[in-house]
């Protein structure tokens, strides 16, 4: 057993690792979408080891794309928006694809309620400095 959680956290740092590489190309390319990539790298290394979690916690990425959400439920506008628009891509694959009318209703319930809850639980923020967020 203590073999599979080695592993397991193994599994997680990797992850962490090639989340966090995805968000910093993120930064720079805008198809990416830099936030979710670095929250996931942020779960991922949490999971995976408390060394790395504080490592990451640590970085000038982090605290300027996540620290805000994190600590303070906050975010900028662009920062909300290229989260909401990817996340309704990933939405319409299966919208589009499926045929069933239950998971369609289901699909819309949860675009209505992600931007009920983006508008009303996450603060929206101005960007304090130049740096690209995303």
């Amino acid at each position: 057993m203590d073999i599979l959680r080695k592993a397991v956290r193994l599994a997680f740092i990797l992850a962490g690792f090639l989340s966090l590489g995805l968000g910093v190309i993120g930064i720079f390319l805008p198809v990416i979408p830099t936030t979710p990539l670095l929250l996931l790298a942020s779960y991922c290394f949490m999971r995976g080891s408390e060394k790395f979690e504080i490592w990451f916690k640590g970085t000038r990425i982090y605290k300027e794309h996540l620290e805000g959400f994190v600590k303070k439920r906050e975010m900028t506008a662009k920062q909300k928006a290229v989260l909401l628009i990817f996340a309704d891509c990933m939405i319409a694959i299966p919208f589009i694809l499926t045929d069933s009318l239950i998971l369609r209703v289901f699909l819309a319930i949860v675009v209505i309620y992600k931007y009920y809850y983006f508008f009303t639980k996450i603060k929206t923020v101005r960007p304090e400095n130049n740096s690209q967020e995303a």
